[in-house]
């Protein structure tokens, strides 16, 4: 298939041609009453109006500079905008300036929004790529850059807009998991690398339609309802699994950081088993989720 790539057409301004189309058809009525003047009381007669060859001609010129141009040759542009013009079906340019122009008059002419547009999709049901449902949908923001691809290359660029996006975000939801542990790329661990992802895409499907992808971005992302409720019980989990771990790390630190200032200042010389109880002590002091009640030792009593 042949690539059909906007160029821009031939026009004139409307105002200009206006005016000569004004004084033309001034002067041709004008001229023509005046041979009309040759026949008083013969114009009833048609046969002898058209012996005359030069009123012929001058009711002709007038009829093709006037009416034709005034139907069909002049157009406007409003602000972002754009006209494709087709002669005979074969594409001759498109018009982007705003303003009141005059072309071809047998110029077929189709109108372009190049406004930014938004498109909402519906809510989507996908398996990831652990296989878990979830529902996602996205907003993309886009403009036609390409007025000849987007009418020429595709039946309806509207609606090609429309599907190719549900079909992108269909293909971004399959090649990342919902959730994943730290450092790995998921739906919801690195939203830049998934809006970037989301866009080149969208980028590389609506190319073809002359259309320009702005910005792309999930407005929805949620775990299917038949499953969400054993993905946050599995969520929570895994909070207080890595909260624990942090706990239990921070603990052996600080323990090992107090043996180490003990011995380096020589504050107290302690041997293997009380070294033991020590880190003991300080572990449950240190990872227990509520207030430890110490046990005073003030000597031992002997009889």
């Amino acid at each position: 298939m042949k690539s059909i790539a906007e160029s821009s057409a031939f026009k004139l301004n409307g105002f200009v041609v206006l005016g000569i189309v004004g004084v033309i058809t001034a002067f041709g009525s004008w001229r023509i009453w005046t041979l009309l003047q040759k026949f008083p009381g013969q114009l009833e007669n048609l046969n002898t109006l058209l012996d005359d060859p030069e009123l012929i001609v001058w009711a002709i010129a007038t009829l093709f500079t006037v009416i034709l141009p005034a139907i069909s040759g002049f157009f406007t542009v409003e602000p972002n905008e754009a006209v494709v013009l087709t002669f005979f079906g074969r594409y001759i340019g498109t018009v982007r300036e705003a303003g009141f122009w005059w072309t071809n008059p047998f110029a077929g002419k189709r109108r372009v929004s190049l406004r930014i547009r938004n498109f909402n999709s519906n809510i989507l049901k996908v398996n990831e790529a652990q296989g878990s449902p979830i529902e996602i949908a996205a907003v993309v923001v886009w403009q036609v850059q390409d007025s000849a691809k987007s009418r020429f290359a595709v039946d309806n660029y509207e609606d090609f807009v429309a599907t190719q996006s549900e079909t992108a975000i269909r293909t971004l939801a399959v090649s990342y998991p919902y959730d994943s542990p730290a450092g790995t790329p998921s739906l919801r661990g690195v939203p830049d690398e998934i809006l970037n992802a989301l866009q080149a895409e969208l980028q590389a499907r609506l190319s073809i339609a002359g259309v320009e992808v702005l910005e792309a971005r999930l407005s929805h992302l949620a775990y299917a309802p038949e499953i969400a409720q054993a993905m946050l019980r599995r969520q929570q989990a895994q909070a207080i699994i890595d909260a624990r771990r942090q706990i239990v790390e921070s603990a052996v630190g600080m323990v090992d950081e107090a043996l180490k200032r003990l011995s380096e200042e020589k504050i107290v010389e302690l041997d293997e088993e009380r070294k033991a109880t020590m880190v003991n002590n300080l572990l449950v002091v240190l990872t227990s989720e509520q207030n430890t009640q110490p046990v005073i030792n003030t000597g031992t009593l002997y009889a």
